[in-house]
């Protein structure tokens, strides 16, 4: 596997810091959020000299050796965009491993992720699992890219913080051979209500709409779902409907995922409650950048059927793994609330010997085991 290194990162920054520039000299990086980039970037070597420190002397599990690097995705390599980018191509076209008693409408390795996501919906969001079932989750998502299609880095993040003014802008979102697609069509349409876990949130129209007619994923079909808004799709999301994968990129909630509003959750919240409810809240960061995306990735079920999915996650973990690494030992090994959401139905109390579901896609984990990104089966971490 190649190895990212702190080095990489160094060559990176100047990237940023122009495109900051940039945007500050027209006037739309405003004072305020500039101070807040600063903030976030002091943080990170905070959590990067806690990381380095923590493994120095280790010379097995996770050490200076083995460890990984996660990367914003505009930080990497048009080369290496290109393999990530083959690789979920691959997983799209390998068969699934879910049998079509199971999930009639999996057509794919890709779906088999969703499929579980879709099962697993009441009972990873808004409650105590969260963010370790996610974790896990993308750890399996990487280790398929690598060992299934030959994939050589690292799973990489999405910095809504680039681009919460525009992100047709971003890298991520430009319709290049060297993306993850564009925005969709301009397709007028009316408000979606999204109806999940008790809450019904209506979500404007953004600057989309339609299908995805611009870079790698472009005339991609997907299969499953929605289930949290209409038309759902068949068998509570696991039954075949296939369409185009849409998109409506909405500056309205990007507008949520600005440097402050980091800033702002992470010294708001002194514990895990806090930080999941602030995160998983109406205008969190997780719920933001899911919105911001529009079409499937608004679902709270089948949303893995974007491949943005996942780096969208990878960018809600590195939030937390951040926060973590500013009090490890208060906040590493930190659990709170039950094990469905909202506590609806009533469930046990989550502890560091719960165990998480993860069905076709991998045994069940202890969560404990799940608290960090340099212990249990992982050995990663983000620059």
């Amino acid at each position: 596997m190649k190895l990212t290194t702190f080095f990489t990162y160094i060559l990176c920054i100047p990237a940023t810091i122009v495109d900051a520039a940039a945007s500050y000299d027209k006037g739309s990086y405003n004072n305020s959020e500039a101070a807040a980039q600063q903030q976030i970037a002091k943080w990170g070597n905070q959590y990067r000299s806690y990381i380095e420190a923590t493994i120095k002397t280790r010379e097995s599990g996770c050490t200076p050796a083995n460890i990984v690097y996660r990367q914003e995705w505009g930080c990497l390599s048009k080369k290496t965009r290109q393999e990530y980018i083959t690789a979920v191509q691959c997983l799209m076209n390998k068969p699934p491993t879910y049998p079509k008693s199971e999930v009639p409408g999996g057509r794919s390795r890709f779906d088999d992720f969703s499929a579980t996501h879709i099962s697993r919906a009441p009972y990873v969001h808004f409650d105590g699992v969260f963010f370790h079932f996610h974790r896990y989750f993308l750890h399996l998502y990487e280790l398929a890219l690598r060992t299934e299609c030959n994939y050589t880095g690292t799973q990489p993040y999405w910095d809504w913080t680039l681009s919460y003014d525009d992100p047709r802008k971003s890298t991520l979102f430009d319709g290049s051979p060297f993306s993850m697609g564009s925005d969709g069509l301009p397709t007028p349409h009316g408000i979606v209500n999204i109806s999940a876990f008790g809450l019904t949130i209506p979500i404007n129209p953004g600057t989309g709409g339609g299908c995805v007619a611009h870079g790698p994923f472009a005339n991609h079909t997907i299969t499953l779902g929605p289930v949290g808004f209409p038309p759902q799709g068949a068998d509570g999301g696991l039954g075949a409907n296939p369409r185009c994968l849409a998109r409506d990129l909405h500056t309205e909630w990007t507008g949520h995922t600005k440097p402050s509003d980091i800033v702002h959750l992470i010294t708001k919240c002194n514990d895990l409650e806090c930080f999941d409810t602030d995160i998983e809240g109406t205008v969190g960061l997780h719920t933001a950048g899911h919105f911001a995306v529009g079409g499937v990735m608004m679902d709270p079920w089948a949303s893995p059927q974007d491949p943005v999915f996942f780096l969208h996650h990878a960018g809600v973990d590195r939030v937390w793994s951040l926060w973590q690494g500013l009090h490890p030992d208060e906040r590493v090994g930190q659990v709170y609330g039950t094990m469905t959401a909202f506590n609806n139905p009533p469930s046990p109390n989550v502890t560091l010997d719960t165990t998480i579901d993860y069905m076709r896609l991998a045994p069940r984990q202890r969560l404990g085991d799940l608290v960090s990104t340099i212990d249990g089966p992982f050995c990663y971490a983000y620059i």
